[in-house]
């Protein structure tokens, strides 16, 4: 590959941006229903398209520490289709500690793209 030319999309995607907002990631998914666990796994996958998938034991491991810090509640649902499975739902809490993550996000976003930019810096 040419030194100006832009990798191919799948090598341009880098998971390690995305690995330290996992919990905020799962919080988004809990704020449009509650889910089980490999539930949440598939709508996180598939609204990338495929692109991202974050491993099933990362997942549960961030289940574990969402409850323990209060900002998701467990609980079990109804024996459907052969088992129980365990539901989390999103805490007010969970909800003011999104909404702070998102915040942080934009303002890291926006000062990476300016940092990335060949625009003069501000005076």
């Amino acid at each position: 590959m040419q030194p100006d030319q832009s990798p191919p999309a799948e090598d341009a995607f880098s998971a390690d941006l995305l690995r330290g907002h996992t919990d905020t990631i799962v919080l988004a998914t809990l704020r449009r229903g509650d889910r089980y666990g490999f539930e949440i796994y598939k709508a996180i996958r598939d609204a990338t398209g495929g692109a991202h998938e974050i491993k099933e034991a990362t997942l549960y491991a961030t289940y574990r520490r969402l409850t323990r810090d209060g900002l998701v509640e467990a609980y079990w649902g109804d024996e459907s289709q052969g088992g129980r499975r365990k539901y989390y739902r999103i805490t007010d809490a969970g909800r003011a500690v999104f909404r702070r993550n998102v915040a942080a996000w934009r303002a890291t976003r926006d000062v990476v793209d300016t940092l990335l930019t060949d625009k003069e810096p501000r005076s």
